[in-house]
């Protein structure tokens, strides 16, 4: 299966939160076409969660694992660390009192 490039993904996602009326914006931008991508999850207390896509070496399929979960401070650190590492990340806010991001929803893999 063909890996879509970043930037089309990254659209993709947040116009279908804007079509369930989340508010999520781009924090970092990486690389057009081969760039990882976060979604960081803010439920507005002060507390969240970041994601990340991995990929099952045995079986191919994608998935969203949580990276990181707890406070802003916290978020902000795993960011940071994961930003120097990667400097093709995208970093894309999500912000919901649910904690809703839709990542489990079909074609969010």
């Amino acid at each position: 299966m063909a890996r879509l490039a970043a930037h089309v993904w990254v659209g993709a996602y947040l116009a279908r939160l804007r079509a369930e009326a989340i508010p999520a914006f781009v924090v970092a931008r990486g690389d057009d076409t081969a760039g990882s991508v976060l979604v960081r999850v803010s439920t507005l207390d002060g507390r969240g969660t970041i994601y990340q896509r991995r990929f099952d070496l045995m079986t191919g399929a994608r998935r969203w694992d949580v990276l990181e979960d707890g406070s802003d401070g916290d978020l902000d650190a795993a960011v940071s660390r994961q930003r120097r590492t990667d400097p093709d990340l995208w970093v894309i806010e999500v912000e919901d009192r649910a904690g809703r991001h839709l990542l489990d929803q079909p074609g969010l893999d």
